[in-house]
């Protein structure tokens, strides 16, 4: 038994992440590029490969054969550690993301952990240190300043990212993330209500808090993952790139697909804590046979892939803040938002005994 579990761990980990997890990183570029050229009308990468669908391919072969160039006078370990801590915590987040139902009996989630969210917090902050430890070790003005932006901005937005949870977790009583799908899957969808059994009136009044939670959420992913308008700590216009100025070749790449893996672990959270996660309406779980277990994986994705493609379009779409407006917008709206909305389910589940 433990080594049928042990073996089914770890094809899970060689398929979520070599099969799914880093071919999505590289092909989440490609279609930013060609998102961001349909929205600036020009053609994008149209070279390598039929409408230029081997440009990722071509990158990661120049990225590996460009000259690592180490500058002198960095603080040579931590400089060499930091793009480390900034991609792995991303990946580890993941673990505990029920990806779909289940696939020939076996739970398509790595770690069923009955802490989930507090897994997704702890290891997923974790990413700033590499930001920070690379800005430090580089040994220079402009990667220094863009460290400290990030820690600022992460310590900022993380108390809204964490407070917008917690009335998921008043109406579930879990922390487990397969529990939260289960019960939306059972009650509805937390912010399309109208997915699912949501008879209750009551629940329908629910819908207005989840969706300032989801939209606080989201803000605050925007803010964590410093993607505009919130990437003031690698503002090329001000900081000739920030904390990633001193680096190049893989390293550089390290902190490149760092951003877009926790792009995809964001995106991942937020279906699964609003979207339903893997559910679909009409489609049952994996319990009913294998092409529904894989359905219900492709619809998971498939959500996964819409918020990616809002993750673009806003960075195209949006001018960057000011440095004191997001730290403004961070302590004076979203924080107090996120509290009184607390406070809103906390009285609605006291006075209509849900």
């Amino acid at each position: 038994m433990y080594s049928w579990l042990i073996l089914s761990s770890l094809a899970k980990i060689v398929g979520i992440l070599f099969v799914v997890i880093l071919p999505m990183v590289s092909y989440t570029v490609y279609a930013e590029r060609r998102v961001s050229a349909f929205i600036q009308d020009r053609p994008g990468p149209n070279r390598v490969g039929p409408a230029g669908l081997l440009q990722p391919i071509a990158d990661v072969v120049k990225l590996l054969i460009k000259e690592d160039f180490t500058p002198a006078g960095v603080n040579t370990f931590y400089y060499w550690l930091a793009p480390c801590l900034a991609m792995m915590p991303s990946i580890i987040t993941i673990a505990v993301v029920p990806f779909g139902s289940t696939l020939f009996d076996v739970p398509m989630v790595i770690a069923d952990v009955n802490i989930g969210i507090l897994w997704v917090f702890a290891i997923g902050s974790l990413g700033v240190y590499g930001i920070v430890i690379g800005g430090w070790a580089s040994n220079s003005k402009y990667p220094f300043l863009g460290g400290v932006r990030s820690s600022s901005q992460m310590i900022s937005y993380e108390l809204s990212l964490g407070l917008a949870v917690i009335p998921i977790f008043m109406l579930v009583g879990k922390l487990r993330l397969t529990d939260v799908v289960r019960y939306q899957i059972d009650h509805g969808w937390f912010i399309a209500p109208f997915i699912g059994d949501w008879a209750n009136p009551v629940k329908w009044l629910l819908a207005i808090p989840m969706l300032i939670s989801f939209f606080v959420f989201m803000v605050a992913m925007f803010a964590e993952t410093n993607r505009l308008p919130f990437d003031l700590p690698e503002a090329e216009q001000e900081l000739a790139g920030g904390y990633h100025t001193e680096y190049s070749s893989m390293k550089f790449a390290l902190f490149f697909l760092g951003e877009y893996t926790a792009m995809i672990a964001g995106s991942a959270v937020m279906v699964t804590l609003f979207l339903g996660g893997w559910h679909f309406p009409g489609i049952p779980d994996g319990s009913h046979g294998w092409i529904f277990g894989l359905t219900n994986i492709v619809v998971f994705f498939a959500k996964v892939t819409a918020l990616l493609f809002f993750f673009i379009w806003v960075r195209w779409t949006l001018p960057r803040f000011r440095y004191d407006q997001l730290m403004r917008l961070g302590w004076l709206f979203f924080f107090e938002l996120a509290l009184v909305n607390i406070f809103l389910v906390a009285g609605i589940l006291a006075c209509f005994h849900v």
